[in-house]
């Protein structure tokens, strides 16, 4: 089986660095939101069935997450932050979801998820963990 490699030229640089400039403002505002608890937010997750308390847990590890995705160095923590945001957009679709949300609201999780995945699919070899192999 071959495995297959993300565009290493010009081309895979900039789309790594489009999705990533989009994911981190995406996630810096929802963070940002939950952070301050704004009331839209608290309501929102209401109706989720979700207690408010869980954004001061959300909105202060999508700031870190984003810290840790663009911050040079550290694969390892890029690793887990890519694992948080992609755990957090799936448990937030399937929120939704279950919720009975208006389809409309399935929107910015979904494009947060896929941002979060071409990011990390292009992401440059230096902010990758060393292959074991």
């Amino acid at each position: 089986m071959t495995k297959t490699h993300p565009p290493a030229g010009r081309a895979g640089k900039i789309t790594y660095w489009i999705a990533t400039i989009w994911l981190a403002l995406g996630m810096t505002s929802t963070g940002i939101v939950q952070l301050i608890k704004m009331q839209e937010e608290v309501e929102k997750m209401a109706q989720l069935g979700y207690p408010s308390y869980i954004l001061a847990i959300l909105g202060p590890l999508k700031l870190l997450g984003v810290v840790a995705v663009l911050v040079p160095k550290f694969p390892l923590l890029k690793e887990w932050a890519y694992a948080g945001f992609f755990f957090n957009m799936v448990g937030a679709i399937f929120s939704h979801v279950a919720a009975d949300s208006d389809p409309m609201e399935l929107f910015g999780p979904t494009l947060l998820l896929v941002l979060t995945v071409v990011s990390w699919y292009f992401r440059p070899s230096s902010r990758k963990l060393a292959s074991v192999a």
